[in-house]
């Protein structure tokens, strides 16, 4: 099943391809042998299905690592970041006299056609495997070598013209390309995930300048604490949320930091001076991401802090997000026997057994995918905390961890946005009537009776389940009028419009 869309795979493909993955491989072992090309490795030879564009060290992969049912082609943000380091390696080594102009030439030609969406079902390797991400990187030698060979018009597997090993892994070890092309990736997935925060700030701040003007109680530890407006609830939420924007994008620098050129351990054994630098340099160009090289390519191989970073800056971003969800089920709560302070739209029945009910769920899956993301984060934690020495062997569960949550958090938040947030409507009569009730307000008439004065008609209201103005009025301590401007909300609430224009 090929993936056309450069774009972030939806979740429910995954399912999708693990089916057709599967009917696949039972219709060939129905239908007898298929043909074979035979390959071989340090292990022996292997036969290979004659159309596969991987090789040898893809299919010992598929037979080692049958975990997840998932496989790269689920994680096309991924190879696509493997064919731009190998195209931006390739340059960098004709650059320095290592490889032939034909070479590169064609090896450009069948990344460019791998980026347009080609081949991506030629990548099978499950994402969960040992080794520190060799399978992966063999499997995108391996195809890209013989897309290389086919868009030149060559056959599959002949390595003497175009070679996995020799060529696409010229000045090159897994532990520099892995990790260079795990940044990429989560770069790129950055900036879809942001411009959905974004999305997502904006809808918010229109529900705050639709309710500006009603005012509502706010309440702390769960009790009535003095007014504000619906609207500037709906804004605090907004500016939260847009806070997470530039954590991320701080977070986000140290991606651009890349081990290119350091190979096996960070030595540069096997890599011509000025290869490098030549790498970033042409790895920022083809993506418009600043790399640079790592001022110690020895501490940059096993130093996993941009991982790390970059999945706090995403536990950040799914705690705000939960917050926020878990306030609106709040503040929606009964519809009768709650909060009932605002109408979260409708978008399917809610029980099997109560007639008429209706559930948050938009704002529930935010919660389900924000306490995944935290998980994901404490995966990150202990694959960096694990390695040993020169290199760590767990950045393939850091790469799932962290792309598994960009993926999440951007589709939900855009569900969130459509499905929820752009639809919630206020219920008017019920916060008036929670404002006439209110004890909370008490607070508001401090400065003109004092402390002491207001603690007794708080005690007073409570004994007699009456509202704070109801008392007021029945002692005629204030006029309707005083009572008119304490209320005013730009008085009460300290309101100031042009803050959000």
């Amino acid at each position: 099943m090929k993936i056309k869309s450069l774009a972030l795979a939806a979740p429910i493909l995954s399912l999708v391809i693990i089916g057709a993955n599967v009917h696949a491989q039972a219709a060939a072992r129905a239908t007898g042998p298929q043909d074979v090309r035979i390959e071989h490795d340090l292990l022996g030879e292997k036969a290979v299905p004659a159309d596969a564009l991987y090789g040898v060290q893809t299919a010992r992969a598929i037979e080692n690592f049958q975990i997840s049912g998932r496989t790269l082609g689920d994680y096309p943000e991924l190879i696509n970041g493997f064919v731009q380091v190998k195209m931006a390696a390739a340059k960098a080594n004709t650059d320095v006299g290592k490889m032939k102009k034909e070479t590169r030439d064609a090896i450009i030609k069948g990344g460019e056609a791998i980026l347009a969406g080609k081949y991506h079902d030629q990548f099978p390797v499950d994402p969960y495997q040992g080794g520190a991400g060799t399978s992966t990187n063999m499997n995108a030698n391996e195809v890209m070598a013989n897309a290389a060979l086919l868009d030149t018009g060559h056959k599959l597997g002949q390595y003497d013209i175009i070679d996995p090993h020799n060529d696409l892994n010229m000045s090159q070890s897994t532990n520099d390309s892995y990790p260079t092309a795990l940044k990429l990736a989560i770069a790129t997935n950055n900036d879809l995930m942001v411009e959905q925060i974004e999305l997502l700030v904006a809808a918010l701040r229109n529900k705050g300048n639709e309710y500006i003007d009603i005012l509502k109680m706010g309440r702390t530890e769960m009790q009535d604490a003095v007014p504000m407006t619906l609207g500037q609830e709906f804004h605090a939420m907004a500016s939260a949320l847009e806070d997470e924007i530039p954590y991320i994008r701080m977070s986000e620098k140290s991606l651009f930091v890349i081990n290119m050129g350091g190979t096996a351990i960070g030595t540069g054994l096997n890599a011509p001076a000025g290869y490098a630098e030549k790498t970033a340099k042409h790895l920022a160009k083809l993506t418009g991401k600043p790399f640079t090289v790592a001022d110690d390519l020895i501490a940059a191989t096993w130093d996993q802090h941009a991982f790390l970073a970059q999945s706090a800056a995403e536990r950040s971003l799914a705690v705000k997000l939960s917050k926020i969800a878990s306030d609106l089920i709040l503040l929606s709560s009964g519809p009768r026997a709650g909060l009932g302070e605002i109408n979260l739209p409708p978008v399917q029945p809610g029980s099997s057994i109560m007639p008429g009910k209706v559930n948050p769920v938009m704002a529930e899956l935010v919660n389900l995918v924000s306490f995944r993301v935290m998980g994901n984060d404490m995966s990150v934690a202990l694959a960096a905390r694990n390695g040993q020495l020169q290199l760590n062997a767990y950045e393939p569960l850091e790469a799932i961890a962290v792309l598994d949550s960009q993926r999440l958090m951007t589709n939900t938040m855009k569900a969130f946005r459509i499905q929820c947030v752009d639809g919630i409507t206020v219920n008017a009569d019920t916060l008036e009537g929670y404002i006439e009730r209110t004890v909370g307000i008490v607070t508001a008439l401090v400065p003109m009776i004092g402390h002491g004065r207001a603690d007794e008609l708080a005690k007073e209201a409570y004994s007699t389940n009456k509202g704070i103005l109801e008392v007021v009025r029945e002692q005629k301590i204030l006029t309707e009028e005083q009572i008119e401007e304490i209320l005013e909300p730009s008085a009460l609430t300290g309101l100031d419009k042009k803050q959000y224009q």
